[in-house]
């Protein structure tokens, strides 16, 4: 419908203000992006209409202004309206959302501290502050802001969630079970609480419970599988996921099969992550004159090192998939590597719009990530040997040693002699995931130590400081034979010196199976404890073997139950030998390939190469696939260059009052926010949605 601007003009002149107001809130509505920002360029001239100005904060313009990208044009409205209304509560509000989403943290809580200032009953204010300062690390502060908010909305269930998924992050897992299950009562069809559960249960060990959990989330919203990810990963899953978005097929990026590259890397937590020890070999010895990187993350870790050698770094934190798609295209990235998987907060969405020619998926998550947009999955011939049984819809790219460099933390402190020595017993430990350790695993190790008598077990996990865990761990291990009293259980040490110092509580390092240790092995070895791994027929067993042979410690490989319980008593039957081993590990696993970050470089930077020539030639994996996916249903087929990037149903956002909540995740998978209805007095007032 179309309005003449005049028709506001000339109501200025005739009407009173109440007169006006009503007027203008029964025919915004009907007209467009520009003739509304033409009718506020009107009334900015007219400043005795104070409450008119004050709208120009809280309508609907402001949230198509966001929809179309201009974060910073909504910033500047609100800012208007603070200038003809200084304690405008809601103004102040959604600009803490939106400069939470620019990644201006300070800001953003300087205005949800100001909105709560002038609206003492705000819960979403506390909510979002709390947000701001779980993404900060400062779990405390959180807290005690989701606590403030929940003083107000005792069934806000967002604060609940949020509040149970700060208590997952720190091992209290009594106090987050309590707390989700509230928001699951307050609101019986909030998926992500569901989803959060889940993610509870999982890393308490009661896998069955999880898997309840993860069912019952997608009972309720269906769309989130593409997020949530605990599921079975397949080739059909990917094909279904792939209709949520549209593809591009063709690049601007020279088919020259020698020139310089461009590598991507997005992982948007990948440098907070234990992922961090394998990405930095790559950042810091990759020849950047021929292999630019290019690096879209979450933190600033590393960035200085990147920008020093020329490459380009990217946050893209709260960034949903199509835009960064569009900024990988805009980077000219050449070969593009993400690193999560179907892990928590992972640009699948991304990846399956194919913004690069050849696409890669490495380090993060022991499996096929099932998209068949994603060419490559880097391994080597230890994690997937030639035989193995795994399926994979990526194309397997075998590097020529181990598939991860590590690079040890520079808090790790120096080596500590064998305890055995001093204490007289052989100690055996794990610092696992709990998920990980298996009744079966449990079975072994209970085995294992009923055979060296006096020995003890060390096991380090988050929810150990939940008595109810750590009374069922227990309980598990003397119905298997081994007394309580030999068992020291540790929680979550909060410094990464700490941890890693903690290593020297114990002799030998049980890995688990049939799902491996990654950083927990390489942590291991590092601070000179010897680990005992048992091998398999895919990735998700083979790590501890890559690693272990890779090191020269291959006779440590079992292949067998039996074979690893007679491994651990041979190296628990000589404490000489173990203790020379102990002080000899740092420097064979420094000279060897996993730590050897310039060899590993070239030998990736080589993988890369035969990736781009293969490309050049017109032979790419993903390509073939895609060709498939051209002969469905014209509304499911493929874009073209200069086409735009629909964005899928998990990016669409919802428009509500206030709550920019938190991306529900910890520690494990995700689900993308979800927006809750405003309640009658919360009508006046519009976030930009997140």
């Amino acid at each position: 419908m179309y309005v003449d601007l005049s028709i506001y003009e000339q109501l200025l002149c005739i009407l009173y203000e109440p007169d006006f107001l009503a007027y203008i809130q029964n025919h915004y509505v009907e007209v467009n992006l520009k003739q509304r920002m033409n009718i506020i360029y009107i009334l900015d001239f007219h400043t005795c209409f104070v409450s008119v100005i004050n709208l120009m904060g809280t309508l609907d313009t402001l949230i198509q202004v966001k929809l179309e990208g201009d974060i910073n044009q909504g910033v500047a409205y609100y800012k208007k309206a603070l200038y003809y209304n200084w304690h405008y509560a809601d103004a102040m509000y959604n600009l803490g959302v939106a400069y939470g989403e620019m990644l201006k943290f300070d800001m953003a809580i300087v205005f949800y501290e100001l909105a709560f200032h002038f609206n003492p009953h705000c819960a979403e204010a506390c909510n979002n502050l709390g947000v701001i300062y779980k993404d900060c690390d400062n779990l405390d502060k959180a807290v005690k802001c989701y606590q403030l908010a929940l003083s107000m909305k005792p069934n806000f269930s967002q604060s609940l969630d949020n509040l149970g998924v700060v208590f997952t992050v720190q091992g209290k897992m009594d106090a987050a079970a309590s707390m989700i299950e509230k928001a699951i009562v307050a609101n019986p069809t909030y998926a992500e609480a569901y989803n959060n559960l889940g993610v509870l249960y999982r890393d308490a060990g009661d896998i069955t419970l999880a898997i309840e959990a993860y069912e019952q989330c997608l009972k309720i919203d269906p769309r989130l599988s593409s997020k949530v990810g605990n599921n079975f990963i397949e080739e059909d899953w990917g094909r279904r996921f792939m209709k949520l978005y549209q593809q591009y097929t063709s690049w601007e990026n020279p088919k020259d099969p020698e020139r310089p590259l461009v590598i991507g890397y997005v992982s948007p937590d990948y440098f907070t992550h234990s992922v961090s020890y394998f990405i930095e070999a790559p950042l810091i010895y990759h020849d950047y004159a021929n292999y630019k990187v290019v690096a879209d993350a979450k933190t600033n870790k590393f960035r200085d090192r990147v920008l020093r050698k020329g490459g380009i770094w990217r946050d893209i934190y709260g960034i949903d998939e199509k835009k960064v798609a569009s900024m990988v295209r805009e980077d000219k990235v050449d070969i593009l590597v993400e690193l999560t998987g179907h892990t928590a907060n992972n640009k699948l969405g991304m990846m399956a719009c194919k913004p690069a020619p050849v696409q890669v998926t490495w380090i993060g998550y022991p499996n096929t990530t099932g998209l068949p947009t994603i060419d490559y999955r880097i391994s080597d011939p230890l994690a997937d040997p030639p035989n193995t049984k795994q399926m994979h819809v990526e194309e397997l790219v075998r590097l020529p040693d181990s598939f991860l460099c590590y690079t040890p933390s520079p808090e790790a402190g120096p080596l500590t002699q064998t305890p055995a020595l001093s204490n007289g017993f052989i100690t055996f430990g794990s610092f696992n995931n709990l998920a990980k350790i298996t009744p079966k695993v449990l079975q072994v190790w209970a085995r294992i130590l009923c055979a060296v008598p006096n020995s003890r077990l060390v096991v380090k996990c988050k929810p150990f400081c939940c008595d109810n865990v750590r009374q069922r761990f227990l309980a598990t291990l003397e119905q298997l034979g081994l007394e309580s009293l030999r068992v020291d259980l540790l929680p979550l040490i909060l410094f990464n010196h700490d941890h890693m110092q903690a290593y020297a509580l114990m002799d030998i390092s049980l890995d688990t199976f049939p799902y491996a240790g990654t950083t927990t092995t390489c942590e291991s070895l590092y601070m000179g404890v010897p680990c005992v791994t048992m091998g398999g027929s895919v990735h998700a067993n083979n790590v501890g073997v890559s690693f272990l042979k890779t090191v020269g410690l291959g006779h440590l490989v079992a292949r067998s139950e039996d074979e690893y319980v007679a491994l651990a008593l041979q190296l628990a039957s000589d404490v000489a030998a173990l203790s020379n081993l102990r002080m000899g590990l740092r420097d064979l696993m420094a000279n060897s390939p996993l730590c050897d970050g310039a060899k590993f470089c070239s030998g990736l930077e080589s993988a890369y190469r035969n990736m781009w020539r293969r490309y050049c030639k017109g032979d790419v994996p993903s390509l073939k696939r895609m060709e498939l996916l051209q002969q469905q249903p014209p509304e499911e087929q493929l874009v073209s260059e200069g086409s735009t990037v629909v964005a899928s149903e998990a990016t669409k956002v919802t428009i509500s009052k206030g709550i920019s909540p938190e991306p529900v995740r910890a520690n494990g998978y995700n689900t993308g926010p979800s927006l809750r209805k405003p309640s009658a007095s919360e009508q006046t007032a519009i976030s930009l949605p997140s």
